[in-house]
């Protein structure tokens, strides 16, 4: 198969995949640093960050949600109850489930983290220009549909 344009070959992609991997891990890691808990691991974090999206949530959910096995889901949720970031409720329809919800204290947690890790990620990005910032609103919107594929 010849290709038109250098830019659109398979080499071409997987180099592109390999930059986008490595640059997204790098930043990944820079904006990790900046968390205001580190005492809570990256899954746990999620679990938090998913019931702040889509609210309260069965441990299968949740699960899904995190693409963990159900155990390890299981452990997260324990280990976030202990920490009284989140609450068990009975589910309304189905008394064999449970509900998984953000306590008071997971919300303002999370609230806070968020809140250190934007402003460090807005400092940057105030260095930059115009064109550039043009660039990473599209970008932003094409990573996302990338994570959620």
């Amino acid at each position: 198969m010849t290709y038109a344009n250098d830019m659109t070959s398979p080499a071409a992609d997987t180099a592109l995949a390999s930059e986008l991997r490595t640059t997204v891990m790098r930043l990944a890691r820079r904006l990790r640093n900046q968390r205001a808990d580190s005492t809570l691991s990256l899954g746990q974090l999620a679990v938090l960050g998913s019931l702040d999206r889509h609210g309260p949530l069965t441990p299968g959910e949740l699960a899904a949600h995190e693409r963990v096995q159900p155990p390890s889901m299981t452990r997260i949720i324990a280990a976030l109850e202990a920490a009284a970031l989140v609450t068990r409720t009975g589910h309304p329809t189905d008394r064999r489930q449970v509900l998984v919800a953000l306590s008071p204290e997971g919300k303002g947690m999370l609230r806070d983290d968020r809140r250190r890790r934007d402003a460090w990620l807005a400092q940057r990005m105030r260095t930059l220009g115009p064109e550039d910032l043009a660039v990473l609103r599209k970008a932003a919107a094409v990573l996302n549909r990338l994570a959620e594929s």
